[in-house]
Order: C-alpha cells, then sequence, then structure tokens
C-alpha cells in the first residue's frame, strides 16, 4: 500500500458514509465503483480509505470504508491514490487537441481540463487572422472552420476530444480583431467594439478576459483598455489572468497594474507562471508574494498559477524590443533585413529591456537560450542547440543569428530561456494561493509532434508537482497539492460540479501511485511521457486504463457564467 495511507477504523461505516453524503446499502446497481483507494477529495482535506461510486457521467457517492453497493464494474483502487481530474490553467492545447485529440502527454498525467486563452484565444477572429493563423502554422496544420470561440469549442466537441477544454477570451484577439496589429490606441467606438466582442465571447462561454502584455501586439494595450474589456467580464461573472507586462525588472509594478485593474474592474485576477525571471530579479520574490498577500487581505481575490521548472519556452520574439514587431510578423521580418534596423536591434537585445521585457537577457544570453522547433526543414538541425551554439557554427553573432533564424524560418522559432531559481520555485509550489499550468501542447510522442522538440513541461508538470515537490522533495502536502490541481482553480474559474470528489459533481477522477508517478521529460529528451497514473475518467469515461490512453474521446467544451446556453439564460447584467 501507497506510504502515507491511512486505514480509518473504529467508527461505524453507516455514521460515516451520511457524514459524505450517501445512503447505506441499497439494492441499487450502479455503474462503477472504484474501491479501496485513498481518497483525496480535492478539498484540501485529509486523505482516507473509502470508495467512489458513479453513474453516468456523475458520482453519485463517496464514501469513507467499504460501500455495500453493487457496481457492474469495480476497480480496486488499493495502494493508490484516487483524486478529482487535474486542472491545467495554462494550456497550449487548442491547436495540438486539432491534430490528436487525445491529449496524450497531458491525460495520462492524470489532467481532465486543459484551460487556454493566454492573450489570444481562438476566436473571435475575421477572415485576415484566419489567415494570419494559417500562414504561421508549422509542423501541426490544419483548416481553420470556425470564426467564433463559442464556435470553436462546438468544433471541437465534435471532433471529439478526451480531455475538457475550457478558455478565456484573448485581450489581444479583441485588439487584433478591432484595430489590427500596429501600436495604436482604440478610440471610443473602437473600444465599445471590442467590449463587445468580449460581451460576445462571455455568452459563448468564456471564462473572462487573457491578457500577454510582453509580446506585440498585445503589449500596446494600455491599462485603461484592459480594464474596459475585463469590465465586460466581471458582468458576466468572469476573471482576469494575465501573463504580465514583466516578470523582472518591472515584476512589481506588474504586479500592481494587474491588482489595479482588479480592483477597478470588479473582477478577480490571477498572475500567469507566477516567477522571478532573471538573476538579477530573484530576490523580489518576497515583494512579489507580499504583494499579493496584500491585495488579498483588502478583500481582492488575486492568485496565481505557476510550471514547476526553473527555463520558460517561447519564441525570439521574446529577445526582440516590440517596437519591430509592430504589425504583424510578416512586417518584423521585413524591417530585420534592414542594416540600419538590425544595428539597432542587436545593441537593444544586449541591455536589459527599455520599455519591454528582454527575455534574452533574462537568461543571461545566448548561452541560457535553447531552441526547440523550426518550420524550415532546413533548420531543424539545429534543434537541441543553443542559440550561443548556433551562432558559433554559423560564424555570426548570436544576436545576428537569431534575426537570421527569423528570417530564415518565417516563424518567431520556438525556444527556452533559462532564467529562474529553483528555490524560489520550490517556495512557489506551497503558496496556498497558487495553482499549476504547464505553459504547454499536449502532444503525443509520436508523428507529426516529434518534428520538433518542446520543453518538458509538457510531459511532466502535473507528475513533477506530486512526485518531485510533494514525495521527493516535501515542499507540500499532497492534500494541498490536489487542492490546488482541482478544486481550488475549478472554484477560481467558477465552474460547476466541477473539481471535487462529492456526490453530484462529474466523474473527472484519477487513479494515480503516490509512491512512484514520476515526470522523466528532460530539455535532452523531452517527449518522454510521464508515469505513475493508472487510470483516469473523464465524464465518467475510461480514458486512462493501466497506464495506456483507451482512445476514448468524451472531452466537453466546459462553459462560463455568462453562457447563454445555461438554462435561463447566462449571468451576464445588462
Amino acid at each position: 500500500m501507497a506510504a502515507g495511507i491511512k486505514q480509518i477504523a473504529g467508527i461505524a461505516f453507516v455514521a460515516l458514509a451520511l457524514a459524505v453524503g450517501c445512503t447505506p446499502a441499497t439494492d441499487e446497481q450502479h455503474d462503477l465503483i472504484i474501491r479501496g483507494g485513498l481518497i483525496v477529495d480535492g478539498s484540501g482535506a485529509e486523505g482516507f480509505i473509502g470508495d467512489v461510486v458513479v453513474d453516468g457521467d456523475k458520482i453519485t457517492a463517496v464514501t469513507q470504508g467499504t460501500s455495500p453497493a453493487k457496481a457492474a464494474r469495480e476497480i480496486d483502487a488499493s495502494g493508490h491514490v484516487v483524486s478529482p481530474g487535474f486542472i491545467n490553467m495554462l494550456s497550449w492545447a487548442p491547436h495540438t487537441l486539432i491534430v490528436d485529440g487525445r491529449g496524450m502527454s497531458d491525460v495520462l498525467q492524470g489532467v481532465t481540463l486543459e484551460v487556454m486563452g493566454e492573450g489570444s484565444s481562438m476566436g473571435p477572429l475575421n477572415d485576415a487572422m484566419k489567415k494570419t493563423k494559417i500562414d504561421q502554422q508549422g509542423d501541426l496544420r490544419f483548416p481553420i472552420e470556425w470564426t467564433s470561440l463559442g464556435e470553436y469549442f462546438d468544433y471541437m466537441e465534435q471532433k471529439g476530444i478526451s480531455p475538457n477544454i475550457a478558455s478565456f477570451v484573448g485581450a489581444e484577439t479583441v485588439r487584433v480583431h478591432t484595430l489590427g496589429e500596429d501600436d495604436v490606441a482604440p478610440s471610443e467606438a473602437e473600444l465599445a467594439t471590442m467590449r463587445g466582442l468580449v460581451r460576445q465571447a462571455m455568452e459563448e462561454g468564456a471564462l473572462g478576459v487573457g491578457s500577454s502584455l510582453i509580446y506585440a501586439p498585445g503589449t500596446f494595450a494600455s491599462t485603461e483598455e484592459l480594464t474596459a474589456l475585463v469590465r465586460e467580464a466581471a458582468k458576466c461573472d468572469g476573471m482576469y489572468i494575465s501573463h504580465m507586462r514583466s516578470e523582472g525588472g518591472g515584476l512589481l509594478e506588474a504586479i500592481d497594474e494587474l491588482i489595479t485593474i482588479s480592483r477597478n474592474s470588479g473582477a478577480p485576477a490571477e498572475i500567469y507562471h507566477f516567477k522571478q525571471a532573471g538573476q538579477a530579479h530573484w530576490d523580489k520574490i518576497d515583494d512579489a508574494i507580499a504583494r499579493v498577500e496584500a491585495a488579498r487581505a483588502e478583500g481582492l481575490r488575486i492568485t496565481a498559477d505557476m510550471y514547476t521548472y526553473t527555463a520558460g519556452a517561447t519564441g525570439l520574439d521574446a529577445a526582440m524590443p516590440t517596437w519591430v514587431q509592430a504589425g504583424g510578423f510578416e512586417k518584423w521580418r521585413e524591417r530585420l533585413q534592414d542594416p540600419e534596423i538590425r544595428a539597432r536591434v542587436a545593441s537593444e537585445m544586449k541591455a536589459p529591456g527599455e520599455g519591454w521585457e528582454n527575455l534574452y537577457d533574462a537568461a543571461g544570453g545566448a548561452e541560457g537560450a535553447l531552441l526547440m522547433g523550426f518550420k524550415n526543414p532546413d533548420l531543424k538541425k539545429y534543434t537541441g542547440m543553443t542559440l550561443a551554439e548556433v551562432a558559433a557554427k554559423r560564424g555570426t553573432s548570436p544576436e545576428e543569428t537569431a534575426m537570421d533564424l527569423v528570417v530564415e524560418d518565417g516563424t518567431r522559432v520556438s525556444v527556452a530561456y533559462f532564467m529562474m531559481s529553483e528555490e524560489n520555485v520550490e517556495r512557489a509550489v506551497a503558496l496556498p494561493w497558487m495553482s499549476f499550468g504547464s505553459d504547454a501542447g499536449a502532444p503525443a510522442a509520436e508523428g507529426v509532434f516529434l518534428k520538433s522538440n518542446t520543453h518538458p513541461r509538457a510531459y511532466g508538470n502535473f507528475a513533477r508537482v506530486l512526485g518531485h515537490y510533494v514525495r521527493e522533495v516535501g515542499a507540500t502536502t499532497l492534500e494541498s497539492a490536489v487542492h490546488r490541481m482541482t478544486a481550488f482553480p475549478a472554484n477560481n474559474l467558477g465552474l460547476k460540479a466541477r473539481g471535487m470528489l462529492a456526490p453530484g459533481y462529474y466523474g473527472d477522477i484519477v487513479i494515480f501511485n503516490a509512491d512512484t508517478i514520476t515526470d522523466h521529460a528532460t530539455f535532452e529528451n523531452s517527449q518522454q511521457y510521464a508515469t505513475g497514473v493508472r487510470d483516469v475518467f473523464i465524464n465518467g469515461v475510461q480514458v486512462v486504463e493501466g497506464g495506456s490512453h483507451t482512445g476514448a474521446t468524451p472531452g466537453r467544451a466546459l462553459r462560463g457564467a455568462g453562457w447563454a446556453g445555461w438554462p435561463g439564460g447566462g449571468a451576464c447584467e445588462g
């Protein structure tokens, strides 16, 4: 039996059963009973040995001790933890799920919900935006057969996906839909149009507004513009979630901006991938935590999520000033071929960003930038090399090499930047207002996905929390970690009947071995599945059995409180 599993003894079953909301023995035949596991129900309370009863897509009973009920199928979970399915608060799976709906890398870790929308979302789109998205596709290629966010939800459900999905509407997406990609401020009429797009997305089921403020063109949005958009989400019980304007030199000011937007809009807010980027900023963790906790003490609902690695992953756009990227990729690419502009960009790359977030500098330069993915077959030979190594091979400076790679690849190029302190990561894992997100897709270790590397967080983030930070390091407890991967984010998102093992909740259930759950993906060999998760159920349907995917695709689009499709309509005011 797994270490730490405690037997419940000396208490009558009937009293225990009534205490957790079920009744003693009946002659009723249930669909499924998961028996004898350590039930860590998502509440944060201490786990207990018991049974979980499932009928259809819902949990109908949770008992301490053995339930006398019978079921058509019974699963022995002794020696294992039984918990709610994990919620990936920052998922970049909208594309990978179109190509392969199984969501392998995440589902095999116990992830049952992918939450999307960091700055950009899959709707609303116009024709120009669709063309840009198709032109920028690399290894993963697919048609865009939807326009609105709601239509994307419908498309994915009809296609068939294993995990559930949910999404914020991207502040950048709304901006580009109305203003294009230039560095311009909206007129009052344009801002009204943008607010209307947010309202439409909320009524289609968006969870709120997501922003990503270090990248062009999202970075061009002012605090006032963002507040106006988030105010519309707040009218529909939505929240604000942000990759803030800075995670390094301007970290504390960026937290202040997020808190201000929350306070002035009336919406709760969450910090995406809480971190202190760049060694010069590692000591800001105390002040960053203090700012969040002061806001929470004020009564504002400020939370955060994180991935459990010391490197981030994005593109070479995060190594170059945003002014050179204004107007979209093709204008950026054209500018990078102008000798005078190249000289200016190279100079700015070598210094901390002034008015922009320079991840190249935060990583300590070219040695800390690992190249992971290219579109151009001729450049794929550089996959897995640092920018410094590629520059040496090509005989050009790292800065010139970075610009040349963007021009030659026709994309921003996928890069990992090593920027964070392991000590800070370990500390953040234990914060009571912290949930978790991979900031990655949900690929399979096969086929087209093998054409590029990925950050190991795509295959290991959740297993790493439970294996490394809970079992090996002891940074937090099993019950707290599960709570902050399940009920805590579900409640923050306003999701109905998700994130708990309790009667009336949906059957999103994970059975894992707390003694063996382990992440195996590394930066050198990133496409390795985690192990230790034995079984996964989503909406009551088994998608992982004995550590292998069943091929089932029961995933649904989970819509926010503003969704007009709720009985009686959504929660939107006005």
